[in-house]
């Protein structure tokens, strides 16, 4: 038996993500008493998968007459190169590609799947895994009891170690089908990482009270190298893009840190950032829900805290 881990490509590279998830699977390998294969596609230089060997995986199977990310095309070829390498365990990060591709490869597979995995499984009694449930209020341990399991790893939510390694790379010529996909345009959301990945996220809310104020929050967030989001309010009223809306509605993040401005903290909300390690608040109302959930809270007016929080990080940048 093997563990097998489906990374994306991006561009040529791998993301953040992706090295969390070969991670995870080489230490669940180790539990299993098993290896840690890879698989990607595309046109990915071998010297950046061999370097996969750093976080536990033995050999990296690289599909590159793959030449698009069509959920149905990748499904198939992870079904097939788990068949061919004995996996019982296939590992998604759950970025876009691995959300869609991991329940059709859990149905050819006849696996049991669980997603939004937040610790690495338990297999003194069979194999179970835990996530979040109830919108982040509570825990669940979920026992897998099919012989072929697909687990889906969320973001940011374990810290990797990398080694000395180096993992063997080997091509694959099969047949994944024709791609009925036709992408016509691709794109971009900004910032330099992307939300899930970020280790540092300053957001703003209706406090902000328009557009025109949001030069203190980028400022804020530069200092402290760190990316943008916002409230789902914000994006409706289009004062921010949809793409740094976090939320449960958006997009649910886990940084080692998330400062929250002008956001009172309803519960969709906090569905989506709870998983931070460490949440910053700044409102005007004391009694607002955010500080119930916050680590360390500011009860202030965010045009008088903010200028001085700017003030603050340069000074501490200075000193380093």
């Amino acid at each position: 038996m093997s563990v097998l881990v489906f990374v994306d490509n991006s561009e040529g590279s791998i993301k953040k993500t992706g090295f969390e998830a070969v991670y995870y699977g080489s230490k669940t390998a180790k539990l299993l008493g098993s290896d840690c294969i890879v698989c990607t596609y595309g046109e990915i230089d071998n010297s950046i998968l061999a370097a996969l060997g750093n976080y536990g995986a033995s050999k990296v199977i690289l599909a590159k007459n793959i030449k698009t990310n069509d959920n149905q095309v990748l499904a198939r070829f992870v079904s097939e190169v788990a068949d061919k390498n004995n996996a019982d365990t296939i590992i998604f990060p759950m970025g876009p590609t691995g959300r869609s591709v991991a329940p059709r490869v859990a149905i050819r597979q006849n696996a049991g799947m669980v997603s939004g995995v937040i610790a690495f499984p338990d297999v003194a009694n069979g194999f179970s895994v835990k996530r979040n449930v109830f919108s982040g209020k509570a825990q669940g341990n979920y026992k897998i009891n099919s012989a072929k399991r697909v687990l889906g790893i969320m973001g940011n939510a374990f810290p990797i170690e990398a080694g000395n390694g180096l993992a063997s790379v080997e091509e694959w010529n099969g047949d994944a089908g024709i791609s009925k996909v036709k992408v016509l345009e691709v794109k971009k959301a900004g910032g330099s990482v992307p939300l899930p990945e970020a280790e540092r996220v300053v957001s703003g809310g209706r406090g902000m009270k328009g557009p025109e104020n949001w030069g203190m929050i980028e400022e804020l967030a530069t200092l402290l190298n760190a990316q943008t989001a916002c409230s789902r309010p914000v994006a409706d009223m289009d004062w921010r893009p949809h793409h740094e809306h976090v939320g449960q509605t958006g997009i649910a993040i886990r940084p080692d840190l998330y400062i929250a401005i002008g956001i009172s903290g309803a519960i969709q909300h906090l569905a989506g950032v709870n998983g931070s390690k460490v949440i910053v608040v700044v409102n005007t109302d004391p009694e607002a829900p955010f500080f119930k959930a916050a680590d360390y809270g500011i009860v202030g007016d965010a045009f008088e805290v903010l200028p001085k929080l700017i003030e603050a990080a340069k000074v501490f940048n200075a000193s380093k």
